[in-house]
């Protein structure tokens, strides 16, 4: 067994982008090897960036069967500035993740009011960063 890939750090200079509601862009892979984007929420523990979507949705089927992904944070402030994030997800767990949608819904919404559906478990991607690119 081969010790795992140590995490590119995100640079100093892009850490705002996920602490202001950056919208960010998931490309993860169709079966057929096509791209599928989807627009959602990020967040960065310093190693790790964290999405959050409904188990059995598209990109969680993706993910769980093609876990290479590439993410893009826009800066909300300037379009021309954005990060750029490709590298596999480590790790998926429904623990903490309506804890975290909660978190991701403040930030990017204001609102405390983040509700579940009945039957709908939320799941927390772990992706670790492996190449890194900014501009702007």
């Amino acid at each position: 067994m081969t010790a795992e890939r140590k995490a590119q750090p995100i640079p100093e200079q892009y850490l705002d982008l996920f602490e202001k509601p950056s919208l960010g862009f998931l490309a993860t892979l169709m079966p057929d090897g096509s791209p599928q984007v989807t627009p959602l929420w990020a967040s960065y523990d310093g190693v790790y960036v964290w999405v959050n979507s409904a188990q059995g949705r598209q990109k969680d089927l993706n993910m769980r069967a093609r876990p290479r992904v590439a993410i893009c944070m826009i800066d909300p402030d300037n379009t021309g500035r954005y990060l750029s994030i490709r590298g596999p997800v480590t790790e998926i767990t429904s623990e903490g993740a309506v804890a975290h949608g909660a978190a991701l819904a403040k930030r990017y919404s204001g609102s405390d009011n983040y509700t579940v559906p009945p039957g709908v478990t939320r799941v927390i991607y772990k992706i670790r960063p492996d190449r890194v690119h900014g501009m702007g």
